[in-house]
């Protein structure tokens, strides 16, 4: 067994989309249903309010509240990665002491990017303080390192660092910053700890090498694919579909793209708000979009197929 099998966050997770209310609140109802529907598909667990659910625009009460709405529509806490990483550690020591008083799996947290200079020891002290101010023994952190969006790295030798001052609290790290080298480094360093990754692509080589699995927002759209690629034997077709599915997704803005692809799967427009200062494709970019993901065979009725 490898040491990331008995950890609470390994296989297929989904980074969950956050449906937009028409008030411009969360929409509780579709975020509970595309849940469930998600589980149904066969992931393992979701991850609501992190980066693809455009979690840091919405208040700690707003997510306090969706995670309560998931919760109480019967989603059980040890299927969910809450996000708690916020700019300021009071903020995030709540939103954490919260996930764990929910029985999450484990809470996901982003260094503070507010500070783009910050050094591996003042990173140091701001986990351990939030680990130290969450001050309950069944609090899980995976670690967020996805410097193309926060501009603030976790080293390698950092989480290393944090995972041997806080064993069995630092139980992993979602590594998305898309650069196998990074991975490969954490892989080797690390090993007691679960490596999940939020680039599709390289899931196959991350099983391989003894990776725990992915937190990935394509999930939200094609989970049998992801799926597909943790497989021991994966089938050439389903490198090249990922791939052709990822040179797409990220020829428009990624988070209106990617609810434009699930309101089209649902035939429900209810999908594509996205809150301020994010904007909905404009209809041109949804027919690029559609026309797109049609001639590579990855359109809407080939997505319902596969899951």
């Amino acid at each position: 067994m490898s040491p990331s099998s008995a950890l609470p966050v390994r296989g297929l997770w989904c980074a969950l989309l956050t449906p937009i209310a028409r008030d411009g609140g969360v929409d509780h109802a579709r975020l509970l249903a595309h849940a469930r529907a998600l589980l149904a598909q066969g992931v393992d667990g979701v991850a609501p309010f992190g980066t693809t659910g455009e979690g840091q625009s919405f208040s700690l009460d707003e997510r306090r509240a969706g995670l309560d709405a998931l919760l109480a529509g019967g989603i059980p806490g040890t299927r969910i990665v809450a996000a708690t990483g916020c700019a300021a550690l009071p903020e995030t020591v709540a939103l954490t002491r919260h996930a764990v008083a929910a029985g999450c799996a484990a809470a996901l947290v982003l260094p503070p990017f507010f500070w783009k200079d910050a050094s591996d020891d003042g990173l140091f002290a701001w986990y351990a303080s939030l680990i130290e101010k969450a001050a309950d023994p069944r609090l899980k952190v995976m670690l967020y390192h996805l410097p193309q969006v926060s501009a603030v790295p976790l080293s390698v030798n950092l989480v290393g660092r944090l995972a041997a001052a806080f064993p069995g609290t630092v139980v992993g790290v979602k590594d998305s910053e898309g650069n196998w080298a990074h991975t490969a480094a954490l892989l080797a360093q690390v090993p007691e700890i679960a490596v999940l990754i939020g680039h599709e692509p390289h899931l196959p080589r991350l099983m391989r090498a003894g990776g725990a699995g992915t937190i990935c927002g394509v999930a939200n759209v094609l989970p049998g694919l992801v799926r597909a690629l943790l497989t021991p034997q994966v089938a050439a077709g389903d490198e090249a579909r990922i791939a052709a599915f990822i040179d797409i997704a990220f020829r428009q803005p990624l988070m209106a793209g990617f609810k434009s692809m699930l309101a089209d799967q649902r035939n429900d427009p209810g999908w594509l708000a996205v809150r301020p200062p994010l904007v909905p494709l404009t209809d041109a970019q949804r027919s690029t979009l559609r026309a797109a993901l049609a001639a590579s065979g990855l359109g809407p009725a080939a997505a319902g197929a596969q899951q």
